[in-house]
C-alpha cells in the first residue's frame, strides 16, 4: 500500500483505506459511528479526507475490523501520521477562503493540472500586480489580508519550478478575460507579457479561446482537473470553484464527464503555438485604446 506525498493526498487516501477495511470487514458507517462515538458526517468526512481522526481511533477501527497483520497496521499508521503534516499553505489558513487550504494541498500534491478559466486568468499565471488587483476587487477594505493572499498566490506558482518535477500545466483561457483591464492598462500589459514568456515553459501550456468562437463545452464555468501519480487515490480530482461555495468531484462518472468537456473545448481552442501571437494582438489592441 503506497502512499503519496503530501499530507492533503495522504488524508484522502487514509480515509479511502478505512473505508475499503470497512466495507471488507462488512461494517457500516453507522456501525463506525456508533462504535466511535461520534455522528455518521463524520465518518463520512474521514473517508473522504475532509476531517481528522485521532492515531488511537484508527488503530481501535484496525482491531474492529480484524486487520491483525502488523505490517498493513503500521502501513496505515504510517499514512495517519504522514496525514497529520501541515503543509505550507497552513501559514495563511486564517485568511484563505473557505475549502481553499484543502485546494492549496491537492494542488501541491497534484502532477498535472489542467484548468477552464472564463474570467481571470488563471492563479498560477497571475502576476503579483494582477493578483492584487482581483483579490483586492473581492476582499475591499482588507488591504493586510489582501497582501497576505497575494503571498499565498505567488507562493503556489513554486510548483511551477518544482524541482525534479515541475506542475503540467494547461490552461485554457477566454479572450475576454484577457481583453478586462484588471488593475489597469498597466497592470494588464504585464500579465500578458508575463503570458507570453510562461507560454514557453516547457510544462506549461496555455490556449487563449477566441470570443468569436461562440458556444462552446464548457461555458457552464470555472473548473479543473487536478491529477496525481498512480499512488494517490483518487488519481483524478474534479474541482469547481464558485461564489456558492468548491465542490470536488471524485466519481468516476463526474471526473470522466470533465475530462471529455475539457478535451472538446481544447479541441475548439486555437493551436497551442498560436497563443504568443494572439496574446500579442491583444496586447497591441488594449494599447491603442
Amino acid at each position: 500500500m503506497a502512499t503519496a506525498s503530501g499530507p492533503t493526498v495522504r488524508k484522502r487516501q487514509l480515509g479511502a483505506e478505512l473505508r475499503r477495511l470497512r466495507e471488507s470487514a462488512g461494517k457500516r458507517i453507522e456501525d463506525v459511528a456508533e462504535h466511535l462515538e461520534c455522528s455518521m458526517s463524520k465518518i463520512s468526512r474521514v473517508e473522504t479526507g475532509q476531517a481528522p481522526i485521532k492515531a488511537r481511533d484508527v488503530r481501535d477501527l484496525l482491531a474492529w475490523f480484524g486487520v491483525d497483520d502488523p505490517v498493513q497496521v503500521e502501513a496505515v499508521m504510517q499514512i495517519h501520521k504522514d496525514a497529520q503534516q501541515q503543509g505550507w499553505w497552513a501559514h495563511y489558513e486564517e485568511v484563505l477562503p473557505s475549502g481553499m487550504a484543502t485546494y492549496a494541498g491537492l494542488e501541491s500534491d497534484a502532477v498535472a493540472l489542467r484548468a477552464y478559466e472564463p474570467i481571470f486568468v488563471h492563479g498560477l499565471l497571475q502576476t503579483e500586480d494582477y493578483a492584487r488587483a482581483v483579490i483586492a476587487a473581492v476582499r475591499p477594505g482588507e488591504p493586510e489580508e489582501v497582501e497576505r493572499l497575494v503571498r499565498f498566490r505567488m507562493q503556489r506558482q513554486d510548483l511551477l519550478s518544482r524541482r525534479p518535477d515541475p506542475l503540467q500545466l494547461w490552461v485554457v483561457v477566454e479572450e475576454s478575460a484577457l481583453r478586462r483591464p484588471v488593475g489597469g492598462k498597466e497592470v494588464m500589459a504585464a500579465q500578458i507579457k508575463h503570458l507570453i514568456h510562461a507560454a514557453a515553459w516547457p510544462n506549461v501550456t496555455i490556449q487563449v479561446m477566441p470570443t468569436a468562437k461562440g458556444a462552446h463545452a464548457a461555458m457552464a464555468g470555472t473548473f479543473s482537473l487536478l491529477e496525481f501519480s498512480a499512488k494517490a487515490a483518487p488519481t483524478t480530482i474534479v474541482y469547481v470553484d464558485s461564489i456558492a461555495g468548491n465542490v470536488y468531484l471524485e466519481k468516476e462518472r463526474d471526473v470522466r464527464k470533465f475530462i471529455q468537456t475539457f478535451d472538446l473545448v481544447r479541441a475548439a481552442g486555437p493551436d497551442p503555438q498560436e497563443t504568443p501571437a494572439i496574446l500579442e494582438n491583444i496586447a497591441r489592441e488594449m494599447h491603442k485604446t
